[in-house]
């Protein structure tokens, strides 16, 4: 799959950009673009159209901070989509692909993720959406059915994003299945914006889109979204139905890696959340639990 260019978004979000979202007056004539004119646009954001045409052919080189404040908005765009288009304005024109080294989440992240415990459940997420690291009640809460040490490794880490739309079991495990699938490919198309060399990324956004008939009309559309904080309800297999709020803590040493923490939305679901984790707190004070390091990092680093 090609990588999306600054030229390609802007015309995107040119396309969806009415006349009447940004008080022109069309004098009920006809117009054969849904959104506003190359013209329109330049206009309105104070660049000659010629520049701006050369800005969506991909032909005009680099553009100023103050070119794209301007035309984010008159675009409208929101934070993420403000981010995802300065992420495209800085990179090469034709940028040349890498495969980075396997990732390890900083031993940071961990001792935060140990000192949770299991009546919080939590994952540990790279740049790409494999699982770094979990805690036992992170992996009953969102993968039960997949291996609990595969973390460990990096050739059998599971990938959240394949797991979301390859899977049938995480599929069925969401209730609002189609909501977080819109936000998980906006993530994806805002991370390829920041990190448009990662062939391994590439490879994932490719292997979707061809696999999946779901993420390839979803990955159409053009959506860009941060993933910060939101509401999973689930199916589960074990305690049934239950609600969950997802927060997303950034790692200031390591800002590809985000540990995500879940807590019940309501008291039902704070009750199931209960009997799923009351099982890993006992094994825990029993020394029962396996570690869920990452392979590498030795017992007996400090935790706060």
């Amino acid at each position: 799959m090609e990588l999306e260019t600054l030229g390609v978004f802007l015309k995107s979000r040119r396309d969806r950009v009415t006349p009447v979202d940004v008080g022109l007056r069309t004098y009920g004539t006809a117009r054969r673009v849904p959104g506003l004119r190359r013209e329109e646009l330049a206009h309105l954001a104070g660049v000659s159209a010629g520049y701006y045409t050369r800005l969506e052919q991909d032909q005009a080189g680099t553009a100023s901070q103050q070119v794209l404040d301007a035309l984010a908005r008159v675009l409208r765009l929101d934070p993420a989509e403000r981010l995802h288009l300065r992420n495209l304005a800085d990179r090469p024109t034709v940028p040349g692909l890498s495969r980075p080294e396997a990732e390890q989440p900083h031993r940071r992240v961990l001792a935060l993720l140990e000192s949770l415990g299991e009546f919080a459940p939590a994952v540990v997420l790279g740049r790409r959406g494999d699982v770094l690291a979990w805690n036992r009640s992170g992996h009953a809460l969102v993968g039960e059915h997949t291996d609990f040490a595969a973390p460990s490794s990096p050739e059998r880490r599971p990938s959240v994003p394949r797991m979301f739309f390859l899977d049938p079991l995480t599929r069925d495990l969401h209730r609002n299945w189609a909501e977080l699938a819109r936000v998980h490919v906006g993530y994806l198309r805002l991370t390829a914006g920041r990190y448009p060399t990662d062939a391994r990324l590439a490879e994932l956004i490719g292997e979707l889109a061809m696999r999946s008939g779901d993420f390839a009309a979803l990955w159409a559309d053009g959506d860009v979204a941060d993933c910060t904080v939101g509401r999973m309800d689930l199916r589960h297999p074990t305690v049934g139905e239950l609600s969950v709020d997802y927060q997303v803590w950034l790692q200031p040493d390591s800002q590809d890696h985000r540990l995500e923490v879940y807590t019940p939305s309501d008291e039902a679901s704070a009750d199931a959340l209960r009997l799923l984790t009351n099982q890993f707190s006992k094994e825990r004070g029993s020394g029962a639990l396996t570690s869920h390091l990452p392979v590498g990092v030795e017992e007996g680093w400090p935790t706060p």
